[in-house]
């Protein structure tokens, strides 16, 4: 039986990609209960970039916005993203804040949880995995961080998911968050991942630079399990393929997903009024073409915006080619990071002070803890010399960086307790964790509100 799951990311990935994740939960109401009869192999509704979002821009709490989408969808398995020890924020935590958020998510509504880890370091992601199977509840799949690069070959990417398939996880998913694997080497990758592993394997791409349909065809020939598609307002471009698109691409052939496509377009009708009410409400310059050249240098869509708008506001946006330029040599002497959140910001940042000021003249906190370990394992080598100049003769950590962290959440419920919420839930305990910053100005808000 060969017929294609399909995942639905349009309340997660599809507008994190194309509206910034603005899109806010009364958006997502009127057509949950629909979407649950569609036979989607699961919603990517959480986790990612939403949880800070709910706060920070939206006024929203992200652990209500995840209980109430349960209450309405009832057949179709829930899923989140998940940084692995960074769980959904830019550092390290505690494991005893990784196994509570794990716990806190799944009762409150998770059923699949997608772990990774920027560097594809597995022992960055040992704790989220055994949490989330210490709960017998949910599914856990592991995913690993597809990258170009001189180290980067089909045996390596296989060797990390037999990695992960030792450590138990319940599926496998390649993901793509640049849109960099092409055609046949998705072929090649997926033909050879399913002769090693026996776990099923989910593709999740982007069409940053063209390839996305085509590079979900080859993967489909070659007996991919899943694919990550988006309801077209919110697909496409820096996001996934049009879930309408791949259901009527495979149509009838050995390959259908048995998606009744009629079921689909009054989705399509209610996600196009949401996409015009984000770009009206937030002023959002949402990306409408491709960018092939991103292969080249590797850089996720949205960072490349950012990147432009920064140079910019130093006024130096004529040096955006150079700094493009120069992305690999830091990548190269950072030992070959994928790109990802939060490497990629850190190369990015690397490679513009370089342009700027003259090469390495300044090096960042975050370029340091990369070169000492801090992050994780990087998949390449770092030269001594370039490790010299970074940190002198400090020693380098060869060990899960989580084992030097201590226990945060008892510390983090007296603090909030201090700030006038002695009462806080342990959903709110790990909101302020996470984004303190953020969280306590919430809390404040709703509170007030509720008075």
């Amino acid at each position: 039986m060969a017929r294609v799951k399909i995942t639905e990311t349009v309340l997660r990935d599809g507008h994190q990609s194309i509206a910034a994740t603005r899109m806010r939960l009364n958006q997502m109401l009127p057509v949950l209960e629909a979407m649950d009869e569609i036979g989607y192999n699961a919603l990517e509704c959480w986790g990612g970039a939403t949880f800070d979002t709910c706060m920070r821009f939206l006024g929203e709490d992200p652990w209500e916005r995840l209980r109430t989408i349960k209450k309405y969808v009832k057949k179709t398995p829930l899923q989140m993203l998940f940084r692995g020890q960074n769980i959904l924020g830019y550092r390290h935590y505690a494991d005893d804040v990784v196994y509570e958020f794990v716990n806190r998510a799944v009762d409150n509504g998770i059923d699949i949880i997608r772990v990774f880890d920027a560097l594809n370091d597995p022992r960055n992601m040992e704790a989220a995995i055994k949490a989330a199977k210490d709960t017998k509840a949910v599914h856990v799949q592991g995913a690993i961080v597809y990258t170009i690069s001189p180290i980067h070959t089909m045996e390596s990417f296989t060797k990390g998911a037999m990695e992960l398939q030792d450590m138990g996880v319940d599926s496998l998913c390649i993901k793509d968050m640049s849109g960099l694997l092409a055609p046949y080497d998705a072929y090649n990758l997926i033909r050879m991942l399913k002769k090693h592993v026996s776990v099923p394997i989910e593709l999740h791409t982007h069409c940053t630079c063209g390839f996305g349909e085509m590079t979900y065809m080859k993967a489909i020939e070659a007996g991919v399990d899943i694919i990550d598609t988006a309801l077209s307002p919110f697909g496409e471009v820096t996001s996934q393929p049009a879930t309408e698109t791949l259901v009527m691409a495979l149509q009838g052939s050995i390959y259908d997903t048995d998606i009744d496509i009629e079921r689909l377009w009054p989705l399509t009708e209610h996600f196009k009024q949401v996409r015009k009410e984000l770009a009206d409400e937030f002023k959002l310059t949402m990306p409408s073409q491709i960018n092939p050249a991103v292969r080249k240098y590797q850089i996720p869509g949205g960072m490349l915006t950012n990147l432009y708008n920064q140079l910019k506001g130093q006024g130096s946006e004529d040096r955006f080619d150079d700094v493009l330029a120069e992305m690999p040599n830091v990548r190269r002497d950072l030992g070959y990071p994928p790109l990802v959140t939060p490497t990629s910001q850190i190369t990015g940042s690397a490679a513009a002070l370089n342009v700027l000021y003259g090469r390495y003249k300044i090096i960042t906190n975050e370029v340091r803890d990369i070169v000492r370990g801090k992050y994780g394992r990087v998949p390449g080598t770092i030269s001594d010399e370039f490790r010299k100049m970074c940190i002198g003769d400090e020693p380098v950590i060869d060990y899960r960086p989580a084992d030097d962290l201590e226990p945060e959440l008892e510390k983090a419920r007296k603090t909030l307790a201090d700030e006038g919420f002695p009462n806080a839930s342990a959903e709110d305990v790990l909101s302020f964790t996470l984004f303190p910053e953020v969280a306590l100005p919430f809390f404040r808000t709703r509170k007030e509100a509720t008075l």
